[in-house]
């Protein structure tokens, strides 16, 4: 049987039929639903893998993926609660790494914000590859490289938190990727798109089983998506994720 996976869109998502291609690509069955559809006819728990897309929900206009966040908390939190609870996996791409951020399910899953995306300090759109570094054993990570390359295309995609919290994320390594050069070493922009603190792209929650990330492993699906599609060595990394989620409930 294959996994059911859902990815939930509203106005102003855009990425969520590359997100659906991956998924069912990597062998998941993927239903796509609008979250008003959801809110009046829609059951989380049939659902073992939760996609929220990357895109600018509802033009972004409260700020990053905030009206989405509210409309998760206000409406679907007792459903993302029991779909955790009893193993479903979640991913937030880009602006769903925000509403993660902002609904408070990551990094505790106690619906309280304690970190945020920002502007990125170069205060322009970056739309560029990048390279990240693993630190994680997530279930969406099994059996990545060490440094892996994704593009990114996001205009608030500062990681920023509070001291205290940024220590408790490194310390209890829910950090999942860092932005590094090339050669997998720590450094600033280019390299680091957006001025994350320490270089943070993704983090996870306790489990590893929820994941946010403002890089794209959608839009690496095929070795010819990456500029360097003629290097013989190289590896479409970002099915990789997708097929991580849906092996996981196959074993």
């Amino acid at each position: 049987m294959k996994p059911k996976a859902l990815v939930i869109r509203t106005a102003g998502t855009n990425c969520d039929k590359e997100s659906v291609f991956a998924l069912n690509m990597a062998g998941a069955a993927t239903d796509m639903h609008h979250i008003n559809y959801l809110r009046h006819n829609g059951d989380l728990s049939r659902y073992q893998i939760i996609c929220i897309p990357g895109g600018f929900s509802y033009g972004d206009d409260l700020g990053a993926g905030k009206i989405f966040s509210l409309e998760l908390s206000l409406w679907f939190k007792d459903e993302i609660l029991n779909a955790v609870n009893r193993g479903a996996l979640v991913i937030g791409i880009c602006n769903g790494f925000q509403i993660l951020a902002k609904t408070g399910i990551l990094p505790d899953m106690d619906f309280k914000q304690k970190f945020t995306l920002t502007l990125n300090d170069s205060n322009r759109f970056e739309d560029r590859w990048v390279y990240l570094k693993v630190c994680s054993e997530s279930v969406w990570l099994k059996s990545m490289p060490e440094i892996v390359s994704l593009p990114v295309a996001h205009g608030e995609g500062k990681f920023y938190a509070g001291g205290d919290v940024l220590e408790r994320i490194e310390e209890s390594t829910k950090v999942a990727l860092r932005y590094v050069d090339k050669n997998g070493r720590i450094a600033g922009y280019p390299f680091n798109p957006n001025g994350s603190l320490n270089n943070i792209a993704g983090i996870t929650d306790k489990t590893g089983r929820i994941l946010g990330l403002m890089p794209h492993p959608e839009r690496f699906i095929f070795k010819h998506h990456s500029p360097f599609w003629c290097n013989d060595l190289l590896l479409p990394q970002g099915i990789t994720f997708f097929k991580n989620a849906v092996a996981y409930f196959k074993k």
